[in-house]
C-alpha cells in the first residue's frame, strides 16, 4: 500500500507540503522575538564607535568593514542610523586620556610595543625583559590607566627571559595612529596634534617611557677600568624616532651625541644628573 500523506497522518491541516515538516522546526534566533527580555545582539560600544571615527574621517564602507573584519551592511546601517541605541556611549576623545599615563605609555609603544587585531577587537603588546619588575608593573599601570576599565596584564614565557604587557581595546587605532602594518622604521612616525601636546606637557615621562624600552644605563669604565662614570644609550632605527628622542632631550636641555648610525649617547655628568631625576637605572 502507498503511504499517504494526510493532514490527520502529520496534523499540519488541510495542507501537507512535504515529509521533512515532521522534523522539529529550528528555533528562532536569539532576541527575534522583540522582547525586552531578549534583546538583540549588540556590538561592543568601542567597535562601533572606532567604525564610526574612521567613517567620519574619509574610509568608505567597504574600507572600514575590511579593516575592522565585520560585515560591510553593518558599517552602512551604522553610518546612515547611527550605533544601536543605548550602547553608543560618548564619541571617542583621545584628548582625554590620562596625560601623564598616556606619555609615558607613548613612549614604551615607539620602542617596544605594537598592535595587532584579536578577534573583535585590538591588542596592545609591549616586550619587557623579566629582569626588571619594577618597569613590567610600572607599564602593565599604565595600560590599564590609559585603557581603562579594560585591564592591564602581565604574561609570562617559560622558555624566554621575557614577558608581555598587554591590554585589549577597539580604540587602539585611534590612541595610537602610529599603528600600521609593517615595522616602525619602514613607514613614517609623526605625532598628532594631541599627542605632540602631551609630549610637550610631559617631555620627562616621554623620555622615560623610551628609555626604558630601548635605551639603557650603564657604567662606562675607561683608561683600563681606572675611571667610571655612568652613561645612558639609546638605540632606534627607526629615524622618526630618534628624532622625537633627540627633539625631548633638547626640550630638557639633555646634550647628547650620535655614537653610530643608529645610536645616541648621553655622557655629560650633568646631562646624565639630569636624567637620573627622571629616569635612572633600570629595576
Amino acid at each position: 500500500m502507498t503511504n499517504v500523506c494526510t493532514a490527520s497522518t502529520i496534523g499540519y491541516g488541510p495542507r501537507c507540503p512535504n515529509r521533512y515538516r515532521e522534523r522539529p522546526q529550528k528555533p528562532p534566533s536569539f532576541g527575534t522575538c522583540g522582547f525586552e527580555s531578549h534583546p538583540r545582539h549588540l556590538r561592543p560600544p568601542d567597535e562601533t564607535r572606532l567604525a564610526l571615527f574612521l567613517a567620519e574621517n574619509g574610509f568608505n564602507a567597504s574600507q572600514v568593514a575590511r579593516y575592522m573584519g565585520i560585515p560591510r551592511s553593518t558599517v552602512r546601517d551604522w553610518v546612515s542610523k547611527g550605533a544601536p541605541e543605548g550602547r553608543r556611549g560618548a564619541p571617542i576623545d583621545p584628548s582625554n586620556v590620562p596625560r601623564e599615563a598616556y606619555a609615558y605609555l607613548l613612549g614604551l609603544y615607539l620602542g617596544d610595543g605594537y598592535i595587532c587585531r584579536t578577534g573583535r577587537s585590538y591588542r596592545l603588546r609591549i616586550a619587557m625583559d623579566t629582569r626588571y619588575p619594577g618597569i613590567i608593573e610600572e607599564a602593565r599601570r599604565a595600560v590599564e590607566a590609559v585603557l581603562r576599565p579594560n585591564k592591564g596584564s602581565v604574561q609570562q614565557f617559560a622558555d624566554k627571559n621575557m614577558v608581555e604587557v598587554h591590554g585589549y581595546s577597539n580604540s587602539l587605532p585611534i590612541l595610537f595612529p602610529q599603528h600600521g602594518p609593517g615595522p616602525k622604521h619602514r613607514r613614517p612616525i609623526q605625532l598628532g596634534s594631541w599627542q605632540e601636546s602631551i609630549v610637550s606637557e610631559h617631555p620627562k615621562l616621554f623620555l622615560r617611557g623610551l628609555i626604558h624600552s630601548d635605551g639603557c644605563r650603564v657604567t662606562n669604565r675607561v683608561w683600563k677600568g681606572k675611571y667610571a662614570y655612568p652613561r645612558y644609550f639609546f638605540s632606534q632605527v627607526s629615524s622618526d624616532i630618534m628624532i622625537l628622542f633627540c627633539r625631548t632631550c633638547r626640550q630638557l636641555g639633555v646634550e647628547y651625541w650620535f655614537n653610530g648610525p643608529r645610536s645616541v649617547s648621553i655622557a655629560r655628568r650633568a646631562s646624565v644628573a639630569r636624567v637620573d631625576e627622571f629616569v635612572g637605572p633600570k629595576t
